[in-house]
């Protein structure tokens, strides 16, 4: 009698990876500044010597945490500003941007809740020009302070609801629900603006 063969079991992260993934947990949740080396090697079972092998400091932990998520949303504005100025470029950015929020929930977090903090390290100052370089490349010079304030609440808003809204509700929306109302209420807020996108 012959038997199947067992599936492959899921390969477990590398230390690296692992040390991030549970980092990026610990700073979102108790903050970069209350947050120690040792806290992360307790929490992931390394020794804090393990920790320290593969990051040379806490500092150069975040940057690693945070790196991916800004070279995705780096590549995001590319496309966008690659594209023609159209409403279906506009709306393909939405979707896009909403992905990448919901992919990104800690980054996003870390960014929306402790950026202030943060400033001066190099991967929030490199968050903030992409912030900068999103604005400007999707809206150009915005003529009147409705289409401010229309851009920021869309996408500024989406960041934030995201990065805060367990504190909202007891019963959270799931992925899906929250992606399509995102969409939906994003692009209807950007629609009566024509976004312009230049190169950055």
């Amino acid at each position: 009698m012959q038997t199947s063969p067992l599936p492959d079991a899921p390969a477990r992260q590398t230390a690296r990876e692992e040390l991030k993934t549970i980092a990026l947990r610990q700073f979102a949740s108790v903050g970069f500044a209350g947050t120690s080396l040792q806290q992360i090697a307790d929490a992931a079972g390394y020794s804090k010597s393990s920790v320290l092998y593969h990051f040379a400091s806490k500092e150069a932990l975040l940057e690693a945490t945070l790196t991916p998520a800004m070279d995705t949303l780096g590549e995001i504005l590319d496309r966008f500003v690659a594209r023609a100025p159209s409403r279906s470029s506009q709306d393909a950015f939405v979707v896009e941007f909403i992905d990448f929020l919901l992919a990104n929930r800690l980054q996003v977090h870390m960014f929306v809740n402790q950026g202030q903090s943060l400033q001066g390290m190099a991967v929030i100052q490199r968050a903030n020009g992409l912030i900068e370089t999103l604005a400007q490349s999707l809206c150009g010079e915005m003529r009147t302070a409705e289409e401010r304030v229309r851009f920021s609440v869309a996408l500024g808003g989406a960041a934030y609801m995201l990065s805060a809204a367990e504190m909202w509700s007891t019963t959270p929306l799931s992925d899906d629900e929250t992606r399509a109302a995102l969409v939906t209420v994003v692009s209807e807020l950007l629609a009566p603006m024509q976004l312009r996108p230049v190169a950055s």
